[in-house]
């Protein structure tokens, strides 16, 4: 089986499709295993938040937010157990409670503050005025919700507050706390919720780190002079930074794209981006080579994207497998030093 990055343009123009079946064999998909990160709640911490906020409510029969604030001071996990009964995400929570109680809260400060409490889940808060005003805001507001439970609506509409413990309000807490939950209810919950969907989300940037990392080694070895990019960065030339761009950003002579995802979707929103970089290319007047390194089911998909990606990137394509030869095939070979 010959790759892309073997073979000569026009032979690849000719004939791409064993090349896409080529790509589609080397491609690796690690969905199952996710890296905890930075903040990852244990379960057993999580439950200790959980015991504490049954014990501040009485069992969830009370609600009261000064009870609920001064536990939280001290035990601040039990934020991150109240928001979990809410299902919402801490801009959402601070959306609903700005609109609420009408203190400004931005939704900086809400990640900022969930963040902080996954890295240190027992550690005190240390608030300032402003500080402690917007989480009682917080409070105030999830016992509302909590207490009132989910409001009528239309058919066609789902409310976020109708689930199995918070559609009937303080009751419906109670009753699923004593009486537990019914199997075929939490696995209905847990398709509309995708499971491990918010967990994903949070370490989306340390499951691309991996390729790039990969790709930060393979050039570091060889003595290949390259400039690593930042996220959003803003580097002349561009309008989207590359990840890697070698020698430098002032004399750009190869660009390398690292993705990695596991929906089709996506992955054409990525082979776009790479074609982009390829019309920059053509339009400058040094045209550099254009390097795509890829991972996950998603490119593995749609034919037709995976082709698009070959053409643009003249077959310079790799993936995990192959990425040992991509000093070989590509102009990084000239920049080799050692």
């Amino acid at each position: 089986m010959k790759y892309p990055f073997e073979v000569a343009i026009e032979e690849l123009l000719s004939d791409p499709e064993p090349f896409v079946d080529a790509i589609f064999a080397s491609l690796e998909s690690d969905f199952l295993i996710l890296p905890k990160g930075k903040g990852f709640v244990e379960y057993a911490t999580f439950e200790n938040g959980y015991e504490l906020l049954k014990t501040a409510t009485h069992n969830f029969s009370t609600f009261s937010p000064e009870d609920i604030y001064e536990v939280a001071v001290q035990n601040p996990i039990i934020l991150i157990v109240l928001r979990t009964m809410l299902g919402f995400t801490p801009p959402e929570w601070a959306y609903l409670a700005s609109r609420r109680t009408r203190i400004i809260i931005s939704q900086n400060y809400a990640r900022s503050l969930d963040r902080k409490i996954r890295i240190s889940p027992e550690a005190q808060l240390r608030l300032n005025e402003a500080s402690a005003q917007r989480l009682k805001a917080l409070i105030q507001t999830a016992c509302q919700l909590l207490e009132e439970g989910a409001p009528d609506t239309p058919p066609e509409e789902l409310h976020r507050l109708n689930k199995v413990d918070t559609r009937t309000g303080i009751d419906g807490i109670r009753h699923v706390a004593n009486m537990g939950v019914p199997y075929a209810m939490l696995l209905y919950e847990r398709l509309l919720g995708r499971p491990f969907a918010g967990h994903r989300d949070s370490v989306s940037e340390l499951i691309g780190d991996r390729l790039e990392l990969a790709i930060e080694n393979l050039l570091s070895q060889a003595g290949v002079s390259f400039r690593k990019t930042k996220r959003a960065e803003r580097i002349a030339g561009f309008d989207q930074a590359p990840d890697f761009i070698i020698p430098s950003e002032f004399n750009p002579q190869v660009v390398i794209e690292a993705k990695i995802t596991e929906d089709d979707g996506t992955a054409r929103d990525k082979v776009t981006r790479v074609q982009h970089l390829a019309e920059i290319s053509a339009s400058s007047k040094a045209g550099f080579e254009v390097i795509a390194c890829i991972g996950g089911r998603g490119f593995g998909v749609r034919r037709e994207d995976m082709k698009k990606l070959l053409i643009a990137t003249k077959g310079k394509v790799f993936t995990m497998n192959t990425l040992d030869q991509m000093l070989e095939y590509t102009r990084l070979k000239n920049f080799i030093s050692q």
